[in-house]
């Protein structure tokens, strides 16, 4: 080996943390069903809020060339990262324009065509799983943090995490009346668009101690007046999006709201999107401030919850 070889590995090596040296590289089995070796995971493209949030949790900022347009926490991020567009609309030349020598998307990501070329491509890509719950949440860190090498990171940030899902279910277990949740995404032409089961929406209501008043569909679907009325919710939810977010007045204009308890109540949130619905390390705390939301009473014992996925050091 020359010597000048020899230099070039040792620099590489400084860039690695010691647990993500190895000479066979770091296998990831990911959404696919598939095994992915990765050789360098030293410039990654971080596609989905969550994991951009994850490696930012784990010290990896340093690494990342790239993250999309729902990398909304840490705020540096998109001030400081390039932008390869929405998750669900990227460009091949967006993510291989930043040379990665790995990326990680979360599962849905887009177009089929962008992630054809991806896959083809002589660069490690892992599809991180999209599970709303809270194992899924809690896998999707330790998948993340395998991939970087860096399982002792991980498992201090998992530990973090399930002591404030742990507290959260202590918090929930307080509510003895659960509130009906109709999370709309907006409303267009009239109908509301509305998450059922499987969804993020659907899992952070159950989280914060709620019931969906929407059950008889998985995923988001637009409902007519009838379904709003028979749903019967206490109080809608929504997220906040900016000039296309969904208003109170909107809602409680609205002729079929208007004959269900979100009416009377004049029961109305909205809470930052990625936050919410991101099921990234601050999940067990969104949930808390929506319980508050959603139970006032609950105030007081929620002043207890300290999420210690906030404070936590599982940087090195």
């Amino acid at each position: 080996m020359t010597i000048c070889r020899t230099l070039a590995l040792l620099a590489f090596s400084c860039l690695l943390p010691i647990e993500a040296v190895t000479a066979e590289g770091i296998t990831v089995h990911d959404a696919r069903d598939r095994d992915v070796v990765i050789d360098n995971p030293s410039r990654i493209v971080s596609i989905g809020g969550a994991i951009t949030e994850i490696l930012y949790a784990l010290g990896f900022e340093d690494r990342i060339a790239g993250v999309d347009a729902t990398s909304l926490y840490p705020p540096a991020a998109l001030r400081e990262k390039p932008d390869v567009g929405y998750m669900r609309q990227l460009s091949p030349e967006g993510v291989l324009g930043l040379h990665p020598s790995l990326v990680l998307a979360v599962q849905g990501s887009g177009p089929k065509e962008t992630m054809d070329v991806l896959e083809a491509a002589k660069v490690p890509l892992v599809l991180v799983p999209e599970t709303f719950s809270e194992a899924g949440l809690v896998e999707k860190i330790r998948l993340v943090g395998h991939a970087m090498g860096a399982d002792p990171r991980a498992a201090c940030l998992t530990t973090a995490v399930e002591s404030d899902l742990a507290q959260l279910r202590a918090l929930r277990a307080k509510v003895t009346k659960p509130v009906r949740v109709m999370f709309v995404m907006s409303l267009l032409n009239g109908r509301a668009m509305a998450a059922g089961h499987k969804t993020a929406a659907d899992e952070i209501i159950r989280l914060a101690g709620g019931v969906n008043a929407i059950d008889g569909y998985d995923g988001y679907k637009p409902v007519n007046d009838e379904a709003i009325v028979a749903a019967k919710p206490d109080v809608v939810l929504s997220i906040d999006r900016g000039k296309d977010s969904l208003t109170s007045d909107a809602v409680f204009a609205h002729p079929a709201f208007a004959l269900t308890p979100v009416a009377a109540n004049k029961a109305f949130i909205s809470m930052e999107g990625l936050y919410l619905l991101g099921f990234g390390p601050r999940t067990a705390a969104a949930a808390r401030d929506l319980s508050v939301k959603l139970y006032p009473a609950l105030a007081p014992e929620a002043d207890y919850f300290k999420p210690a996925a906030l404070t936590a050091n599982c940087r090195q």
